[in-house]
């Protein structure tokens, strides 16, 4: 990781690179990606927000090995949803049985990357066991302030 959040993946011969921005727990991870070097994962669509985010660390679950079969890669779109693929009907009856859809909701197994993007990764999707966080689906393992006038001191 270079100063500034940024992480490069240079090819030769390539001019563009575009930003993929992944928002984790509020903290954003800017990563300009050369698309056309990017090795295939082997996770989700060549080129996937899933395929991008296995290549450079980025938390992503995926329990169905990125074959549009759950919905744990869901995410959503904060900026740039025209520089991904077209949503399909595989997709689209997937996200159907998401948890909190919005007009914006992806699986990032299935949303090809073709420019800047943005996409936060909702919290309810992360695996924090597999994750190498807390046993608590769902819930941020950033230090959360203590609420006004809460006691302070060690729990037992």
């Amino acid at each position: 990781m270079e100063p500034g959040g940024f992480s490069h993946r240079v090819a030769e011969g390539t001019g563009y690179m575009p930003k993929v921005t992944f928002i984790v727990d509020g903290e954003e991870r800017i990563l300009e990606v050369d698309l056309a070097s990017l090795p295939y994962s082997h996770h989700g669509l060549p080129g996937s927000l899933l395929d991008v985010a296995k290549n450079l660390d980025i938390p992503l679950e995926h329990a169905c090995g990125g074959s549009c079969a759950c919905t744990t890669c869901h995410v959503i779109v904060r900026e740039g949803a025209q520089n991904l693929s077209d949503l399909q009907d595989d997709e689209a009856d997937r996200l159907d049985t998401a948890w909190d859809v919005t007009p914006r909701s992806r699986l990032g197994c299935q949303a090809v990357v073709r420019g800047d993007v943005v996409c936060e990764i909702p919290m309810y999707t992360r695996n924090y066991v597999q994750e190498g966080g807390a046993i608590q689906l769902g819930k941020s393992t950033r230090p959360q302030p203590a609420a006004p006038g809460a006691p302070r001191g060690e729990v037992r």
